[in-house]
């Protein structure tokens, strides 16, 4: 039977008992390597957040926290390699940062009751949790932007978007690839025809992809993208002058690397995101006191308030909550990888909970359950201002298509389970 504490008794319940081991949060990190300008602010505000809860907090139920980064370099060897040499040290959640490390990580994290996170990427099927026991992609997934894309260009166009062209210009690899089927599903809905343009890594040869929609003529360019591939992407827009307003990327091409190359050329940029933009948060005052004016920031202290560093800070935030969750059911500090796991199972992020933790508005409400791990599916749409400097959010968080998402949800999962003999996690 699980007891369940207040948050007071637990904390007079550590006082009382001996020092405890950290509570260890790995960091599959890439400060190296090709995409390093977009994995560098991300582990900064993944370690800054645990580093504010130490310093401010004293950690996390009473338990300091450790990040223990492993430098992948963005390669999947790699990154499998970080997480064989770091699982035995109590290792409590899995950032992959990867599609590809994620796909690998799937079956050996599984096997070894430990789990994943794999926010905003990753195998989207797996936010069902009757099949992927251990692996969550809250508060949402690559599928759920292919359709927070397509709605909001409906909304902008009156509601009906037959007869456009769309192109996708993608990352050529898994991560790429994943919203291909999901956009052809809503092609097939709402008549719009799909232009599917694949980039080869890392994305710095576009010439012919983008001669090709100066002669197609889309109505609208939607990307898939990482690192150089997007600034790339952008100004070879800027180039031929494809009107930025009707050029949107995913989450993961929306960060300041992406729009400030091309300077000017960018403005009107938009991307889709799941998390607030700008450091007009009360945690960012916290983190400048406690972290870098206390000289203890990851790195310079230069990207607090960037969308990579915020999407760091966020997966952070999402992890401790989910470890204090568990502290909570399991009535103890001193969690495992397995109650970490029922934590996350069991996660809900409310309007007043992140306004507690400082972080109001910052990102969509949502909840997790046995059979849902990817929550509420809301997406936002973001757009940069190049006199300013800044991206803002220009839509609220709103639904995406899940009855057309949940049935290749579905689809993916039950393929799954039944090549590696599945059952049920959640009877």
């Amino acid at each position: 039977m699980k007891l369940k504490l207040t948050t007071a008794a637990l904390a007079a319940l550590m006082a009382a008992g001996p020092a405890m081991a950290d509570l260890v949060f790995p960091s599959l990190s890439y400060r190296t390597g090709p995409y390093a300008s977009g994995g560098i602010p991300f582990a900064d505000g993944y370690a800054d957040y645990f580093t504010l809860l130490n310093e401010r907090d004293g950690g996390i139920g009473g338990v300091m926290a450790r990040v223990l980064e492993c430098e992948t370099g963005y390669n999947t060897e790699k990154g499998v390699e970080c997480y064989e040499s770091t699982k035995g040290e109590g290792s409590l959640v899995y950032q992959p940062l990867s599609t590809g490390i994620t796909y690998q990580l799937i079956p050996k994290a599984t096997a070894d009751d430990i789990p994943i996170h794999s926010m905003g990427y990753g195998r989207t099927s797996a936010k069902n949790g009757d099949v992927f026991s251990h692996v969550f992609n809250y508060p949402a997934n690559y599928w759920d932007g292919a359709s927070g894309a397509i709605n909001y260009l409906l909304e902008s166009n009156g509601g009906d978007i037959s007869g456009k062209k769309v192109a996708l210009v993608y990352h050529n690899s898994a991560y790429g690839k994943e919203p291909i089927r999901t956009l052809e599903e809503l092609s097939a809905k709402h008549g719009f025809e799909l232009l599917p343009l694949a980039v080869d890594h890392p994305g710095q040869e576009q010439k012919s992809q983008w001669l090709q929609i100066r002669r197609e003529r889309p109505d609208f360019v939607l990307m898939w993208g990482w690192g150089v591939m997007n600034q790339v992407a952008i100004q070879e827009a800027a180039n031929i002058r494809f009107p930025m307003e009707n050029f949107i990327g995913i989450w993961w091409s929306g960060s300041e690397n992406d729009v400030l190359p091309a300077g000017d050329a960018a403005n009107g940029y938009k991307a889709l995101t799941f998390h607030g933009v700008g450091s007009d948060f009360p945690v960012f005052d916290d983190i400048q006191k406690y972290v870098v004016d206390a000289g203890k920031a990851a790195g310079a202290g230069d990207q607090i308030g960037t969308v990579l560093y915020n999407r760091g800070l966020y997966a952070a935030m999402l992890a401790a909550e989910a470890a204090k969750k568990a502290q909570e059911i399991h009535g103890t500090a001193d969690i495992t990888a397995a109650m970490m796991r029922d934590g996350m199972e069991a996660l809900e992020i409310t309007e007043a909970k992140m306004a507690e933790l400082g972080l109001p508005n910052f990102g969509p409400t949502f909840t997790v359950s046995c059979a849902n791990h990817g929550g509420d599916a809301l997406v936002g749409v973001t757009q940069w201002d190049a006199s300013a400097g800044t991206w803002s959010l220009i839509s609220d968080f709103k639904p995406t298509d899940q009855d057309v998402i949940n049935a290749l949800i579905q689809e993916d999962s039950a393929a799954y389970a039944a090549e590696n003999n599945i059952g049920s996690n959640c009877n």
